[in-house]
C-alpha cells in the first residue's frame, strides 16, 4: 500500500484552471485533445490538474524583457 498523502487541494478542475489562467474551458478542453497545454491527470471522466504543474508550465514559457532582466541586476 501507497503512503504518499494526496493534498486534494493541489489537483484542480478545468474550472479552477480556466479561473486562474484565465483561459476558456474549451481552450483548455482542446490543448488536451491535440496533446499539448498543461499537464493533466484523467480519473474515469473527470480531469484534474496539479496546481504546481500548472504555475511550473506557465513559468516556463515565461518571457523575460529587457526591463525585466535590467531591474534584476
Amino acid at each position: 500500500m501507497n503512503n504518499t498523502k494526496i493534498n486534494q487541494e493541489q489537483y484542480l478542475t478545468e474550472k479552477e484552471v480556466s479561473s486562474i489562467t484565465r483561459r476558456a474551458i474549451q481552450t483548455l478542453r482542446n490543448d488536451r485533445h491535440c496533446g499539448r497545454g498543461f499537464p493533466y491527470i484523467k480519473l474515469g471522466r473527470s480531469v484534474r490538474y496539479c496546481k504546481n504543474d500548472v504555475i511550473e508550465h506557465m513559468e516556463q514559457r515565461k518571457i523575460l524583457t529587457e526591463d525585466s532582466i535590467m531591474k534584476s541586476h
